[in-house]
């Protein structure tokens, strides 16, 4: 089953060729000095919320939101279902499915759609989501528009898609408004696609949603789609996201504080993004806090720890001159000391 968002990279590519093209900010860039963005770009420089990775874990009893079945179905069955017993909930919701409830399609098709107690069976979850979202579920519609632009489980349809991903979002599905902006950028893309989405980034992203947090942060510190270039609205947008563990955000929040754009300089705080970023696995990051600990931006120099991140980060394919140059200058026993930490790194 598809995931539930869109890649970010069509927004990210028009900001940063209006950047190159008009004097407008361009993606965030800290101090010549510190050298952070000098590492060489790796293959996967964003994390991925594509359609096609595995859906999220599912939420527990006390966060799961019976809107997202189309109404508050206080029920046996969503009882069931809040409680783990799955099959259970899948047995008494079926036959209200059956008989044309589109909360009861929704939670079948949920439980199909991640094999909750029953196998998995994305084919048979479609039809279900289909039923309900023929009668206005806005969840079902946002996750049967990802099956139609998935093309596994249902036939292709682009158009359709757009369609039900763009009723979802007008109905406040957050995941629906932050993915209809995404198309709206990828079917326009250029200033005027932008303008277009931003409504949908900024509804998303007052629900809390990290990936459009981040997405509005960039139309800030780049002034594009009818807004105002705001560093500080940007710098505060980053900041939300990268207290949700948004990677990305963490990275450009540090960069933000090394620079001291959109607030004032903070090295304390940018080292220590920088090293939750770099702890969750992002390689930029883990090349990144090399340097800061190469140079002692935030934290005490130490030759040892530079050394190790920067392995751990080339282990995964990043390679950066400059700090290949500085482990070639390392003595045999602090190469000898990196390594080791590197192997206990995450």
């Amino acid at each position: 089953m598809p995931s539930a968002r869109l890649p970010l990279q069509a927004l990210l590519a028009v900001l940063m060729v209006q950047a190159a093209a008009a004097e407008s900010i361009p993606l965030p860039q800290p101090k010549p000095e510190i050298g952070i963005h000098s590492d060489k770009p790796i293959d996967k420089p964003l994390p991925q919320p594509a359609t096609t990775a595995e859906p999220a874990p599912l939420p527990s009893a006390d966060t799961i939101n019976p809107d997202r079945f189309g109404a508050k179905p206080a029920d046996a069955a969503y009882g069931a279902f809040q409680r783990g017993l799955y099959k259970t909930a899948y047995n008494l919701a079926l036959v209200r499915a059956q008989n044309g409830d589109p909360a009861a399609q929704t939670l079948v098709a949920e439980i199909l759609s991640r094999g909750l107690g029953v196998p998995l069976n994305s084919a048979e979850a479609a039809k279900w989501y289909a039923l309900a979202a023929e009668q206005g579920v806005p969840e079902s519609q946002f996750q049967y528009a990802l099956m139609l632009l998935d093309g596994r489980y249902v036939k292709k349809d682009e158009k359709g898609a757009y369609a039900l991903m763009q009723a979802a979002a007008e109905a406040g599905n957050r995941l629906a408004q932050f993915n209809f902006a995404q198309m709206l950028v990828e079917q326009d893309p250029g200033d005027a696609g932008i303008a277009k989405a931003v409504s949908y980034y900024e509804r998303a992203a007052a629900t809390g949603l990290a990936d459009a947090q981040y997405a509005m942060s960039q139309i800030y510190a780049n002034g594009v789609g009818g807004k105002q270039r705001d560093d500080v609205q940007a710098r505060r947008l980053l900041a939300q996201a990268a207290r949700q563990n948004y990677d990305t955000a963490q990275i450009d929040l540090a960069a933000w504080m090394i620079e001291g754009r959109g607030g004032a300089r903070d090295l304390k705080s940018a080292f220590g993004w920088m090293k939750q970023a770099a702890e969750g696995g992002n390689v930029a990051a883990q090349n990144r806090l090399a340097k800061l600990y190469m140079q002692g931006i935030g934290t005490d120099p130490d030759l040892v720890l530079a050394g190790a991140w920067y392995i751990v980060a080339r282990r995964a394919g990043l390679i950066d001159p400059q700090m290949d140059d500085f482990l070639q200058g390392l003595s045999d026993d602090e190469t000898k000391q990196a390594l080791q930490k590197a192997n206990r790194l995450p």
